[in-house]
């Protein structure tokens, strides 16, 4: 009988350590599997487009105002942002448009704009990791202004810009970092960047990096591009960009700076206090200075009351699965008896 019992607890121990071994086993694939996400966890969409609108209005004016100052004064300010987002399966396709106007009025200086840009984006990639945060990416982009831009030395103007010219067109392949929805870092190692200068009145000038008598040149540099918006707090929101070129055959230490800001702080529905803040520096544009000949670090601030408007999202869900009606199984005919 002790034999029996002897028998039954080594049996018991080996199936125990067999059951441990199997479960010591299975860990690494339990630790290192992939995470399989829920679809229900969060809204699934195909396409989603959005965006919002902004119009700032201030006007003043003086009579018989001892301290002195314009009689009239009227400034206009607006920013437009629309946006159209794809995505199925590993690709997606990011489409963004940024439209910037400003005019000023007043009696002493007359018409002046002070704004104009508009910057289209878009942006091709390939998910490839399954953690949804490294992508393999193309990246297009277009910028330039709608009319004519002037520097002023005292009252007189001077003609420096205008409808593409310039313009800057950029090509770029890289790596998309997206670790969360409202975040996007682009990086490019090679990246192929055209200034234009359409006008032939400025092209003559030389400006803007391009030889004197020629519209265009390519650049070929590394490219970097931060997109980022929040909520810093309950009814204030933050949206930046910054680009970032180098340009490899040309001081290449010398890099171009362009930054936008914006942050409005909701009052109601409809009107908000927002601030704008763009800085801009570009090595080849050589209009400031004494001599109106060397680079500056460009700045521009706007802040203002006005009307603001969020376009509401509109998504567009993939369609449900189709889901074919099961037939009913066909009864087997009864075996027939010999009688």
């Amino acid at each position: 009988m002790k034999y029996y019992l002897l028998l039954f607890a080594l049996l018991g121990y080996y199936h125990l350590a067999e059951a441990q071994d199997i479960t010591v086993r299975r860990l690494p694939n339990e630790v290192f599997r992939n995470v399989k996400k829920d679809n229900n966890d969060t809204a699934q969409w195909l396409w989603k487009r959005g965006g919002l609108f902004n119009l700032n209005v201030s006007q003043g004016s003086l009579v018989n105002w001892a301290a002195g100052g314009d009689n009239f004064t009227l400034a206009i300010n607006s920013y437009f942002n629309y946006y159209i987002l794809h995505k199925k399966g590993r690709y997606t396709w990011d489409n963004s448009l940024d439209v910037n106007f400003g005019f000023i009025q007043t009696t002493s200086l007359g018409s002046r704009k002070n704004d104009d840009r508009f910057d289209l984006l878009s942006k091709v990639g390939y998910k490839m990791d399954t953690a949804n945060k490294w992508y393999l990416s193309g990246l297009f982009n277009f910028r330039s202004q709608f009319f004519d831009g002037l520097t002023y030395s005292g009252n007189n103007g001077t003609l420096s810009s205008t409808f593409l010219s310039p313009a800057y067109v950029v090509l770029s392949i890289g790596f998309d970092y997206k670790p969360k929805p409202n975040f996007s870092l682009f990086m490019s190692p090679l990246t192929s960047r055209w200034v234009v200068v359409a006008s032939n009145r400025l092209a003559s000038k030389g400006l803007y990096g391009v030889p004197a008598g020629r519209n265009s040149i390519g650049e070929i540099g590394a490219f970097a591009s931060v997109n980022y918006q929040t909520e810093i707090m309950k009814n204030v929101h933050y949206r930046g960009k910054l680009d970032l070129f180098s340009n490899y055959n040309n001081n290449p230490e010398n890099i171009d700076i362009f930054l936008t800001n914006l942050v409005s702080f909701k009052i109601n529905k409809y009107l908000s206090a927002t601030y704008n803040l763009d800085l801009i520096y570009d090595d080849d544009v050589k209009l400031f200075g004494d001599n109106k000949t060397s680079p500056a670090l460009q700045l521009k601030s706007v802040i203002g009351i006005g009307f603001l408007m969020k376009l509401t999202p509109i998504l567009k869900t993939p369609p449900p699965p189709i889901t074919l009606p099961q037939a009913e199984p066909t009864p087997l005919p009864l075996p027939q008896q010999n009688i």
